[in-house]
């Protein structure tokens, strides 16, 4: 575990958050699981240190020791068998699944809509762990997606900044097929144990693999089919360069072999790992489909941060979750600048980081472009069966991707998904 300690050294100014809001009463150290140390680890470090600069007699413990899947593991083997021993405050969760705990494990998370205003947050956020009314999470780092390019491949292919301003995916690839013929390099690629770019085609529409009621909708779902059509043009256009994993798929595009990547913003920090390619990225809005609803703006990733209702401390994590990542604008500023991490509340787009402009875009203010498209992002219910369902449509994307029937392929979809979530 670590261990966050600051004291009465650090001073209330740092945070930028009243100090005529602290109401909590401390009654021991406020336990916090999260995955991926360098990104959540250090932005939740850095959290604790403001919030305990106003709060002395506070302590945050974060253990970030396990994997994202460790920690599903832990949580779920525990609540199923009702023995919240040993289970923290305040854990980390991926949007895509929060309804699946919420539903399956009624009770064991603390509403937080009562205490915290949730009309700050991206409204998206707010709706994937909403349940009865009542919402449970405190929204983190958002998965807004942006097109990132190689504007050098782009303008000796004689294109723009303007001509890749909100366009459709049919229109990117008569782009992409101008742009491997002046430059030889493919448009994109694509790993095919990743669902992310189908999800975020039809999340743009505003619909996911589910009804109202939390039934199935695969076989007359026009938004998913619709979505497998473009992954099957992009294919059929010989635009993309398969890959088998995730080294391979980031070093396609770091490298320069593929011209660009539609993708979360959370990926911004894997370009700019590249100094010698400053200058010669640029970010748009990812593409609509040329389907009724879709606009130019979707989510991949992201996660948010839960309470369970059986900790011990749950006044103090609520506290602390509502004065630092639901009011303090100026730790949004910091982690922007640390680890590159988009946060989901509306107000910390006003701030200094947001506004400034990124050389390695070209002087561009790409993070007030992604704030903006944070706003747009349809909210979307994900239910109870995404990862079953996305494991049914990664089963099918190699024989679309070669040119197979996609309403074969949605039959294959619906028949697998209905097995595994009966």
């Amino acid at each position: 575990m670590i261990r966050n300690s600051a004291r009465l050294t650090r001073l209330a100014a740092l945070t930028g958050v009243s100090m005529l809001s602290v109401t909590a009463a401390f009654a021991g150290d406020i336990s916090v699981w999260v995955w991926d140390p360098n990104f959540n680890g250090n932005a939740m470090r850095l959290a604790a240190e403001r919030y305990e600069a106003i709060n002395p007699e506070a302590n945050v413990i974060i253990d970030d020791s396990s994997t994202q899947d460790d920690i599903r593991l832990k949580l779920q083997t525990q609540l199923l068998a009702g023995n919240t021993e040993g289970l923290p405050d305040i854990v980390l969760i991926q949007d895509d699944v929060a309804q699946k705990y919420l539903q399956s494990f009624p009770g064991a998370f603390e509403p937080l809509s009562d205490t915290i205003d949730m009309a700050a947050f991206a409204q998206y956020k707010v709706a994937a762990a909403t349940l009865d009314g009542k919402s449970y999470s405190v929204p983190f780092d958002s998965g807004v997606t942006g097109y990132f390019y190689r504007s050098d491949y782009f303008s000796e292919a004689g294109f723009t900044a303007e001509d890749l301003e909100n366009i459709t995916w049919d229109r990117l690839i008569e782009i992409g097929k101008v742009v491997q013929e002046k430059t030889g390099h493919k448009l994109l690629d694509v790993d095919f144990a990743e669902t992310g770019l189908v999800s975020a085609m039809m999340h743009s529409t505003g619909q996911w693999y589910f009804n109202e009621d939390g039934s199935l909708n695969i076989l007359e779902n026009a938004a998913l089919k619709k979505s497998l059509e473009t992954y099957a043009a992009l294919f059929a256009a010989d635009l993309v360069q398969p890959v088998s994993d995730w080294a391979d798929y980031t070093g396609s595009f770091t490298s320069g072999r593929t011209a660009s990547v539609p993708v979360g913003v959370w990926m911004t920090g894997t370009i700019k790992a590249n100094p010698d390619q400053s200058g010669k990225w640029a970010v748009a809005p990812i593409p609509r489909m040329d389907f009724e609803g879709s606009i130019n703006a979707s989510n991949w990733g992201g996660s948010s941060w839960f309470v369970l209702s059986s900790a011990p401390n749950k006044e103090e994590a609520v506290d602390f979750l509502n004065q630092i990542w639901a009011q303090d604008v100026d730790f949004y500023q910091e982690i922007l600048v640390n680890q590159g991490a988009v946060g989901s509340l509306l107000a910390a787009r006003e701030g200094e980081a947001y506004q400034s402009s990124d050389e390695f875009f070209g002087g561009e203010a790409v993070w007030q472009r992604f704030s903006q498209w944070l706003s747009e992002v349809p909210p979307i219910d994900y239910g109870l069966f995404t990862d079953e369902v996305r494991s049914a449509v990664e089963a099918q994307l190699p024989t679309i991707a070669q040119g197979g029937s996609v309403d074969e392929a949605l039959q294959a979809i619906n028949a697998q998904a209905q097995q595994q979530t009966q």
